[in-house]
């Protein structure tokens, strides 16, 4: 059997499309990047906004249209939060919500009788990460939150917490770098409360994977600011762990973090982002920015604002507030206009893209290990431009002869000039 898999919203929707990529595969199914040829299509929807919503059915939509003749699993927030909906739509065969995403491949095999091929179990299939030749994949530790952020719909959606056991991990990693994968990315929707129900934490996960495998790059997903425990940037000493964290600040006025029921001031912020700086120079610290909640007033954005502009993020993911039925900031007073939320997030998006800049200008002259992809443009001169990424992760370029390859290589390079959409850099070995 063929399978397609599609997903929208966050990267944690994309690691469990990977975990089930490798289910089917050792159920004996192979998986397929064209549409048209699947027999069983699989969606992880998102429901983080309205317009995500609108999307998801947009999506079901559009692929039951193309492929009418393949079987149609829904599954993600969008299906959790909206059953009876998501399983009405046309050529939805099956719906599986969050609470049993874990038995998805099993619920599926049994609801629509596809019968697995068990003499193929042990095969490979082309590649574990869906022919995309990607050199990282994402890792789900956890799932769930205790949280009640009154923005977030998500943490609904996802129930309570629940983490992998960390051998589960280990053992998920040490074969993905043996299908050549490089870099390691963990995410969940609460990573930070990793362990809290299996009595460990991050921060002793980070450790065992280090310890017991040799993935040459590990990152981490987003992680809530306050999560990070007595110690945490030493772990970094590590090369292995990436030097660069996402942390969502959301808004940096105080008055609209409590709103928004956050629990990290703006002062403890400041001094998470300076730890990590003293400790790793060069450190990358990126966010999310909330631009236009309930209630935020001149006198709160323009303190945001200048927070934001004072600590420096290397980049900066800006989300306009859009009301969402079920979240607590749904009801409360004070709802912005769309002129007042546009224009704020202009400003934010201008700032965003300076701070950006002078990030990237800190890093030119460095010398870094950049992890190269399969990504590239040919040029006039008979060569061809390769991207990649660095440790603290800025995208980065460099030009090989046409004959050459350092596709999913660890080569060193020195950072050279800005481009409008990477920084130019120059090869120190091959």
């Amino acid at each position: 059997m063929l399978i397609h898999l599609k997903t929208l919203g966050c990267r944690l929707n994309e690691a469990e499309l990977e975990t089930w990529a490798q289910a089917f595969q050792k159920a004996g199914h192979r998986i397929t990047s064209k549409l048209d040829q699947a027999n069983l299509v699989i969606i992880n929807s998102c429901a983080v906004t309205q317009d995500a919503v609108r999307k998801s059915r947009q999506l079901v939509r559009r692929i039951h249209r193309d492929n009418p003749a393949a079987k149609l699993v829904l599954s993600g927030c969008y299906a959790t939060l909206n059953e009876e909906e998501a399983a009405q739509l046309m050529g939805v065969d099956l719906v599986v919500g969050n609470q049993d995403k874990n038995q998805l491949v099993k619920k599926t095999l049994d609801a629509l009788n596809m019968d697995t091929m068990p003499t193929m179990s042990t095969e490979p299939g082309e590649t574990s990460l869906f022919s995309r030749g990607r050199q990282r994949a994402f890792v789900k530790v956890q799932d769930g939150c205790r949280y009640r952020c009154t923005f977030c719909i998500v943490t609904v959606a996802r129930g309570e917490e629940s983490s992998r056991p960390v051998d589960d991990v280990i053992d998920e990693i040490n074969a993905l770098q043996q299908q050549g994968i490089n870099e390691v990315i963990l995410t969940g929707v609460h990573l930070g409360g990793y362990g809290s129900d299996i009595d460990s934490n991050l921060a002793a996960l980070i450790e065992a994977i280090l310890n017991n495998t040799q993935i040459p790059r590990l990152r981490l997903g987003s992680l809530e600011p306050w999560e990070l425990s007595p110690g945490f940037f030493a772990l970094f000493d590590n090369p292995r762990l990436m030097p660069h964290l996402h942390l969502p600040l959301q808004s940096g006025a105080d008055s609209v973090l409590r709103r928004m029921a956050r629990r990290c001031k703006t002062e403890e912020f400041k001094q998470i982002v300076e730890q990590a700086r003293s400790r790793i120079p060069h450190f990358n610290i990126t966010t999310d920015i909330i631009v236009g909640f309930p209630g935020e007033t001149e006198q709160e954005w323009r303190q945001s604002y200048d927070y934001i502009e004072t600590i420096g993020f290397g980049h900066i993911h800006i989300f306009t507030y859009s009301s969402r039925e079920g979240t607590k900031a749904a009801t409360l007073p004070e709802q912005l206009s769309k002129e007042i939320k546009k224009q704020r997030s202009k400003q934010l998006h201008a700032c965003a893209e300076t701070m950006k800049r002078d990030f990237s200008e800190k890093n030119l002259g460095q010398v870094y290990p950049v992890l190269w992809e399969g990504q590239t443009e040919s040029l006039a001169n008979g060569k061809i431009r390769m991207f990649g990424y660095t440790p603290n992760y800025l995208r980065v370029a460099c030009e090989i002869d046409e004959h050459e390859t350092i596709e999913n290589k660890i080569i060193q390079a020195k950072l050279i000039s800005i481009e409008p959409q990477y920084i130019y850099c120059e090869l120190i070995a091959k």
